[in-house]
């Protein structure tokens, strides 16, 4: 639960209790879809290990990649589930994940206030960053989008330890980028070539480094207020 911390001021015994909501663990192979559109959702999907998506496919076969899902996301909000999913969840690397049940969930957020807090935060984020893809999707050019979707998932990755200011590991194939980001593979391409070519990042097996970090997060015009960490209050005081 080490993202949550970032929320509110977790205790030991508050980490302690999430852990063992989720159990037990299970795993999913990548490309398996672990809920598809029209299934009933019985439970909240934890990511614990790995990279999974939200995604809508047409009939035609495009398919566009709603949100990313990385370690300590929960893949849906943790007070309420739909009747029914109205898009697919999938793994896009081999994953662990638990399944909590929301009444578990919501009983331990009422019965803890710094719980509730940090769902709270979590929910805040989610949702802030649909609002910044939106603002990619009708707004920021292909290269301010690119810039942008690596500063975010640059900060998302570090705050659960997995990333630092001079890259990440990045599992996402070209298509899986262009499927998440509204553009063609071929754009995608071409806007990758054109960061690497301005010295700003380099793209090899899998593994992304960031050359130049103050210009990529001036490209993107990155502002990192959205992901609101100041909601956390000085867990010292």
């Amino acid at each position: 639960m080490q993202k949550l911390r970032h929320g509110a001021c977790l205790t030991e015994e508050d980490a302690l209790l999430l852990d063992q909501l989720a159990r037990p663990v299970h795993v999913a192979q990548a490309h398996h879809d672990i809920l598809m559109e029209g299934d009933p959702p019985h439970t909240l999907t934890l990511i614990l290990e790995g990279w999974a998506c939200r995604y809508k496919q047409l009939d035609d076969g495009r398919r566009q990649i709603i949100a990313l899902f990385l370690p300590g996301d929960l893949c849906e909000p943790y007070g309420i589930l739909p009747h029914f999913m109205d898009h697919s969840l999938g793994a896009i690397t081999a994953i662990r994940y638990a399944r909590i049940r929301p009444d578990e969930m919501r009983a331990l957020a009422r019965a803890n206030a710094r719980i509730e807090e940090a769902l709270w935060w979590d929910m805040l984020l989610q949702s802030a960053m649909q609002h910044e893809q939106t603002v990619s999707f009708g707004r920021r050019l292909a290269a301010e989008r690119l810039a942008h979707f690596i500063c975010e998932l640059r900060l998302r990755l570090a705050l659960v330890g997995l990333a630092d200011e001079t890259g990440f590991e990045l599992p996402l194939i070209q298509s899986q980028l262009a499927d998440a980001m509204g553009l063609t593979a071929v754009h995608i391409n071409r806007t990758l070539m054109e960061l690497r070519a301005a010295g700003l990042i380099e793209l090899q097996r899998k593994q992304l480094t960031i050359r130049d970090p103050e210009a990529l997060r001036n490209l993107a015009v990155f502002d990192p207020v959205y992901f609101h960490l100041d909601q956390r209050k000085d867990c010292n005081g």
